[in-house]
């Protein structure tokens, strides 16, 4: 059962919505300030940059530098320009491979792409997680614990890949895309260690983490809602565990966190030790995109 709930936070976006019984939507939590306003790329959801926030220090990151987003599948040749606009030359792809080969991203000739991905479904997982859900064999509770122990997994499972990854993006001299597919999960986490190494605040990490359910509202929403208008469907189905996998929450990124601090003994020494950043090199990082 572990190894199946292990996949179950990419059903919600590997399929359509299934029905389930008729039971009440929560409220998720929201960011509380958008840094600037929504930049609308067709067909492409939870785009956004990451900018115009104050460190530590009081130094405030520059605008422009990193994007991150949901899967680029859906882009469309009218939309290229938007990219080209942006000054976007390197995109980043964290799904793992069946995800790409099930929804490749669709992306301009002029546009570099890197795949890595820090966890892989192996087998046919997702597919029998996917029954087990529609029978009613998972709840929200299981989810819930699924998605803690995902956040706690990828910081720390795959720690070359991850370092790959802020690598990549940190010694860019463009602006960078990163995305996974929803945008919320395997991105957010980047980006909070992202701004960690570059010394910004948690208030300011985990808004910027939970702006990700502002801008996903519309959709997460209407998912939701046509689930439980046609839940004769799928009777046995908890709603719960689809709301667990749409929206994100505080806790799972405490959850990444925490395991980082238990086994490091504090997020410096993961970025020094895992990451390879020194306190030299954190403070070039920081002159080159803050000012």
């Amino acid at each position: 059962m572990k190894e199946l709930l292990k996949i179950l936070f990419l059903i919600i976006t590997s399929c359509c919505i299934y029905s389930c019984k008729t039971q009440h939507i929560s409220t998720p939590e929201y960011g509380r300030t958008e840094t600037r306003q929504n930049i609308t790329v067709e067909k492409v959801y939870n785009f956004r940059t990451i900018g115009n926030i104050k460190n530590k220090d009081g130094r405030t990151l520059k605008e422009g530098k990193f994007y991150r987003s949901a899967h680029l599948h859906s882009l469309k040749k009218r939309s290229f320009s938007d990219l080209k606009r942006l000054g976007i030359r390197q995109v980043i792809d964290l799904r793992n491979s069946k995800e790409i080969a099930r929804k490749p991203d669709h992306l301009p000739d002029n546009i570099g792409y890197k795949n890595y991905s820090a966890f892989e479904d192996k087998g046919d997982q997702l597919d029998q997680a996917k029954k087990l859900v529609l029978k009613g064999k998972v709840n929200s509770d299981d989810a819930n614990r699924r998605m803690l122990d995902f956040y706690k997994e990828y910081v720390i499972e795959n720690p070359e890949i991850i370092r790959q990854i802020i690598m990549e993006i940190l010694d860019s001299d463009h602006p960078v895309l990163y995305h996974c597919t929803a945008g919320k999960d395997r991105t957010g986490m980047i980006s909070a260690l992202i701004l960690t190494i570059l010394k910004f605040d948690k208030e300011s990490i985990y808004n910027d983490y939970l702006l990700s359910n502002n801008y996903r509202k519309k959709l997460v929403n209407k998912r939701l809602n046509l689930a439980t208008s046609v839940h004769f469907l799928y009777p046995k189905m908890d709603i719960g565990v689809l709301e667990k996998l749409s929206w994100i929450e505080s806790d799972y990124l405490d959850s990444a966190f925490n395991e980082i601090n238990n086994k490091y003994g504090s997020t410096d020494v993961y970025i020094q030790k895992v990451l390879g950043i020194s306190e030299n090199k954190r403070e070039q990082y920081i002159q080159k995109f803050t000012y």
